[in-house]
This record gives C-alpha cells, sequence and structure tokens, in this order.
C-alpha cells in the first residue's frame, strides 16, 4: 500500500484479494479447509487485520497474537452450537473476520458498523458481551453447566480464552476455584503472551513464564487413569482423590507445583501458540473429556508484523500507520492541547515532588493514565497492581491508613469492579483516597463496556465522597491540589481526549470546596445552564450561537457534583425561570437528578431539564457522533433552548 502524506488518509482498505480468507464466509467454510492448509488462512487473516486496522484502527497487537488460536478452536469446534467465551475481546478480530462479518469489518467500531468487541446482539457466534476482563472463565463455567443439564445439550463443548494478564484478575480466580467443584467439560486455553497494555505485574505473570508439564506424563496418567476405571478400582466419588494424589506426585517428579492442577484443573502445556497445526492435534485429543481442563499456549502480541512484535504496547491500540513501514500517521498538530490524563500525570509528580506523602496506584494502566510519569521518577512510591481494581482501591485505603495520599487513577467503566471497596474500606472509614477518574463520559469507539457514563450517579449516593468535574486543566490541577489539602475521600473525573488549553501549567491553589463559578451572565435572561466537566465548552458555543439569534442565557460551571454548590443554586433560582443541566453521564442519578432533588427539598418551584446520556445503553462511535445523538453537544443544548423558548412565547 502507498504510503500517503500524515495530513490525507489512507484509502479503504479492500475486502478480497486475500487469498484462502476470500473463500470464508462462516466457521464451516474454516472446518473444510485441509489441516496443511491452516497456515496460510492465518497469513490471510494477519493481513486483512494490518490492512485493514491502518486505517480504521482498533486493537492491533492482540488480535495479531491470538489468529492461529482462533482458526484453531472454529477448525476444531462445532461453533456456533459449542460456545467460545472470550475475555476482554482485544483477541477477538479473527473471529469477528470468520463469522460472517468479514466485509462488515471494513466499519467496526464506527458508528452504525459492528463492535470492536464479541456482542450476542450482533452475531450468535459471540456468545457473551466482553469488554472488562477476567469474566470468561466464571461465564463459561454457567453456560457449561447449563448445557450439562439441558435435554439434547449435553454434549455441546464450552471453551474459555483467557489471557495472562486477566487471569490474575479477581473474578478469574473465583472462576477457577469452582471450575472443579461441579461436574463440566470446560476448556480454559491460557493465552500466555507475557503482555497485557503495560507490562504485566505480579507473582502469577512470574509463575506462568516457568510453568512447565510433561506430555508424557499428561498420556501416562490418562491410560493408568482409564485402566483403573475399567477395573473398577477408581470410582467417580473418588475421583477428586486420586486426582489430588497424581498432582502430588506430578509436582514430585518435576520439581514443580501446578497451580491448577492442585485446583483439580487437568493442565496441558505449555506449547507454541502459532503452531495452529499443533494446537488442532492438541484440540482435538482433549477435546472430548469429561473434566475441566486448561491449555497453556505461549503467544507473542502482534505476531506477524514486526513493529508490533518488537513494542507490544505501544501497538495495543495505535490509530493510523503506514502498513508497510509502521510508521504512525498522527491527525493532531504539534500545537494540539496535551490529553486529559498527561495533565494528570505530570500535575501528580509535581505534587509528589511537593509532598513525600503522595502515592500513585493503578490498575494495569500506567501508560493509560500517565500514572508512568511518576512510575518514572518516584517507583517506589508508584503501584500498578494489575488487573486488579478492587484490590486497588482497598490497598490505596491501607496506604491512606499508614498517612499516606494515594491518587488511585481507574477509568470510570473500571472503577464500577470495585464499588464496595471504593464503599466499605474507604468511605466509611473516611480515608484521604483521591479518585482520578479517567475516560469518564463517553468515550466513542470502544462503545457500551468502555463508557463512563455511571460514575456521577454510583458515586454521589455515597456518604463521606466529595465529587468534581473540572472544565480546564487549570481546574483539574487545582481540584488535586485541594483533594491533598482535605480530609476524606474525593473523586474527580475527566474525559478521554485532548483537553483545552495549551497553557495550563500555572501556579496550584486550595479551591474552595463545593463552590462553583458564573461564567456569563446578563439582565432579564430566564434560562441558566449549568455544567459540570468539559462540556462547559459546548454549553459556550450554544450560548454564543443563541446571542447571535437575540436570545440571552446566563451560563455556570458548577465543577462540584457533590457537594452542591447551595449558595450559587439559590441564586440562580430566584433569578430564573429554567435551569438546564449539562453533564456528560446517565441522567438518571445524575447531577441534573442532584439539583432536581434541591429544588424539591427546598421547595422550590422552578423547571429543571437535565441534559445528558439517556437511560439507555449507547452504542460506539465518535465522542462528537455520541454527544450529538444524545443531546447534549452544542447544537443539542441550542435546540434545547430553542424550543423552550418557542414553548413560553
Amino acid at each position: 500500500m502507498k504510503k500517503e502524506s500524515a495530513n490525507t488518509p489512507l484509502p479503504a482498505a479492500r475486502t478480497s484479494g486475500y487469498g484462502l480468507l476470500d473463500s470464508i464466509s462462516s466457521p464451516a467454510d474454516v472446518r473444510a479447509l485441509r489441516l496443511e492448509q491452516l497456515p496460510e488462512l492465518c497469513a490471510d487473516i494477519r493481513r486483512y487485520i494490518i490492512d485493514h486496522l491502518s486505517v480504521n484502527p482498533g486493537h492491533f497487537a492482540s488480535s495479531m497474537g491470538a489468529v492461529d488460536i482462533v482458526v484453531a478452536l472454529h477448525y476444531v469446534y462445532d461453533t456456533p452450537d459449542d460456545h467460545l467465551f472470550w475475555d476482554v475481546g482485544h483477541q477477538a478480530y479473527a473471529h469477528k473476520i470468520l463469522t460472517g462479518r468479514k466485509e462488515a469489518f471494513v466499519n467496526q467500531r464506527k458508528k452504525g458498523g459492528i463492535s470492536g468487541f464479541p456482542s450476542p446482539l450482533e452475531s450468535p457466534y459471540d456468545t457473551f458481551i466482553t469488554g472488562h476482563a477476567s469474566n470468561s472463565i466464571s461465564a463459561a463455567l454457567g453456560r457449561a453447566i447449563a448445557d450439562r443439564n439441558t435435554p439434547g445439550r449435553e454434549k455441546c463443548k464450552t471453551v474459555a480464552v483467557i489471557g495472562d494478564a486477566s487471569i490474575s484478575g479477581g473474578l478469574a480466580f473465583e472462576g477457577l476455584n469452582n471450575v472443579a467443584n461441579n461436574p463440566n467439560n470446560l476448556l480454559i486455553i491460557l493465552n500466555d503472551n507475557e503482555m497485557s497494555i503495560d507490562a504485566n505485574v505480579g507473582g502469577l505473570h512470574s509463575y506462568l513464564s516457568e510453568l512447565s508439564t510433561s506430555a508424557g506424563y499428561n498420556k501416562w496418567r490418562s491410560k493408568l487413569y482409564n485402566a483403573f476405571r475399567r477395573k473398577g478400582v477408581v470410582t467417580e466419588a473418588g475421583k477428586g482423590r486420586i486426582q489430588r494424589f497424581a498432582n502430588s506426585v506430578k509436582s514430585l517428579v518435576s520439581g514443580k507445583q501446578n497451580i491448577f492442577e492442585g485446583l483439580n484443573i487437568r493442565y496441558f502445556g505449555p506449547f507454541d501458540g502459532h503452531d495452529v497445526i499443533k494446537i488442532v492435534k492438541i484440540l482435538n485429543d482433549i477435546k472430548n473429556m469429561e473434566t475441566p481442563r486448561l491449555l497453556h499456549l505461549h503467544t507473542i502480541k502482534g505476531k506477524g508484523y514486526k513493529p508490533a512484535e518488537e513494542n507490544p504496547a505501544k501497538w495495543h491500540a495505535p490509530g493510523l500507520f503506514d502498513p508497510e513501514t509502521g510508521e504512525k500517521i498522527s491527525k493532531d498538530s504539534k500545537d494540539s492541547p496535551l490529553p486529559w490524563q498527561e495533565v494528570f500525570g505530570r500535575t501528580l509528580v509535581e505534587l509528589a515532588k511537593q509532598d513525600e506523602r503522595v502515592m500513585g496506584v493503578t490498575a494495569a494502566m500506567p501508560s493509560g493514565t500517565s500514572i508512568s510519569r511518576m512510575l518514572e521518577i518516584f517507583p517506589h512510591r508508584t503501584f500498578d497492581v494489575g488487573i486488579s481494581e478492587g484490590h486497588a482501591v482497598t490497598f490505596s485505603a491501607g496506604l491512606a491508613t499508614g498517612g499516606k495520599r494515594p491518587f488511585t487513577a481507574i477509568y470510570s467503566t473500571f472503577l464500577q469492579r470495585a464499588y464496595d471497596n471504593i464503599v466499605n474500606d474507604v468511605c466509611i472509614q473516611g480515608l484521604p483516597v483521591t479518585f482520578c477518574i479517567d475516560r469518564a463520559g463517553l468515550v466513542g469507539e470502544d462503545g457500551v463496556t468502555h463508557h463512563g457514563l455511571l460514575d456521577i450517579a454510583y458515586l454521589r449516593c455515597i456518604p463521606n465522597m466529595k465529587v468534581a468535574a473540572p472544565s480546564d486543566e487549570e481546574t483539574l490541577r487545582n481540584l488535586m491540589f485541594t483533594s491533598l489539602h482535605s480530609e476524606g475521600p474525593m473523586a474527580i473525573r475527566y474525559p478521554r481526549g485532548k483537553a483545552t488549553t495549551k497553557c495550563w501549567q500555572t501556579e496550584m491553589k486550595v479551591i474552595e470546596i463545593g463552590r462553583g463559578r458564573t461564567i456569563d451572565v446578563h439582565e432579564d435572561s430566564d434560562i441558566a445552564v449549568l455544567t459540570v466537566g468539559p462540556l462547559l465548552h459546548e454549553a459556550k458555543k450554544a450560548v454564543e450561537s443563541l446571542k447571535t439569534k437575540g436570545i440571552k442565557t446566563d451560563l455556570y460551571d458548577m465543577i462540584w457534583i457533590k457537594p452542591l454548590d447551595t449558595a450559587l443554586l439559590e441564586e440562580i433560582a430566584a433569578n430564573h425561570k429554567t435551569i438546564i443541566t449539562v453533564e456528560d453521564g446517565i441522567i438518571t442519578g445524575g447531577f441534573g437528578t442532584a439539583v432536581t432533588e434541591w429544588c424539591r427539598d427546598n421547595h422550590i418551584d422552578i423547571e429543571v431539564i437535565t441534559l445528558g446520556a439517556p437511560d439507555s445503553w449507547v452504542a460506539h462511535g465518535t465522542v462528537a457522533e455520541l454527544r450529538h445523538d444524545c443531546g447534549y453537544d452544542a447544537s443539542g443544548i441550542e435546540s434545547t433552548i430553542l424550543s423552550l423558548v418557542k414553548k413560553e412565547s
């Protein structure tokens, strides 16, 4: 493909001309191939992914690394009657391409196109929705047991695919702990690439890197068990005891303790996860085993594309790139404002230099949250705990009991996983943990599982919690500084994407908690627009446009969702007929609800119109497209006000 300039978008990728892949429209077509053709098909799929993701960005390295596993699974298993459960879903592009969505892949992650993640609403081959890590084992176990107890489906097979980072999550351990408690035929495939978005951390990662087993031992063990069972020496009731004894013998012989077989899960591997013919043979060998088992496959993230193999972290979701050279193609100019998370990361370093109590905590997202900035300078005061959001929050609470001031940076959608920890371990004790909530609001192309629309609603109802949303970089810095110099928990939410200004590194100051600010007021204005967060700038556009139409609208940046600026609200209510609230979150239980409740509780008879995300799931598209659809971009705000004026005239 010809290289283009940075200012010229690359042409759309073709959907034909990919060898064997051109003849594939369903997994049945894959199963019709000869075994020796599968490596060629894998190569064709990788070319297809490279060409398409170079012009329509998505999750690149993970999907490239899992191609051989995907092909082998659809070759061996009778999907969709047999069920595949994907963990996170970053690795499932080959699965989508092989299951009737090859042409639709051109518009994946675009508004109206297919999702970037598996979804049962999209295809019968997608058994379970994905997007958050560590759930595949639990979900697959439930389906395996459901099929086992459904007449006519007893022989259906169930496979859970999980990565080495995801398997370190607490939910994965809960699933593993229950796998052997009930009869099932679940196969767990551990896709071990020794890499998540950032480098893997923790003892389990080190363990997986060294784990090995003997194929000869497994063959010997199976023969011996079957012989004993035929002679009546082993019964089903005594199977568990025999398994535990055999596992002990294996540990003694190999000199290694196998954590999976310690849980009575048969372990096979590790094997080369890119030898598709070998994987097929192994899957056929273990396919009909009536016992839970785990197949450990080593893979390379970004396999088949040298730049991604050499730097998988940067190629997790690389954006536009030239497929021939690997050169990234950026639409941003050098004068563009920094991303919000970068402002957070640099400010955190400043705070850490000022105050040795400052600690940084994140859950597998040091680069995504820019807490990596602090990790470089203060490695002993910065902690990446892996895909363990609940632990991250409780760990932060423990730091706070020791006099530290943790700033815990987690994406809004992932913080949902730690709700009980926020309530019980932080807020009941009133501990000074600062939750820096990245990707708050609509996030765009990652879609429904990644939008951060619920945090306002689920945080503002917690006693002791303070919740704020800055509209600009200076306010974000001041909120972080204020949190460091105040007591109790505090949440600061900010969105994905670029911030607003280039000159943001001003001297930080403590701002009054629960105090908003007046942006633009006029005499004789009956309408007040109240915003929280960067939507202030959308509201400014609407207000300026309305001025040209002779409509006066007052504008306020409330900053604080909890506690509300009640003094300012009293002033607003006394001088206006209508309040319009604007938030980048779900309306139900959100900022607008808080304002409405305050008016009701104070017997103030004023109309409150709330703009924000609807009480329904929002799909994928660009942030601008989705804000427009939800009615809270500049045109949506203006339209709401024009309708109100028209109704009153």
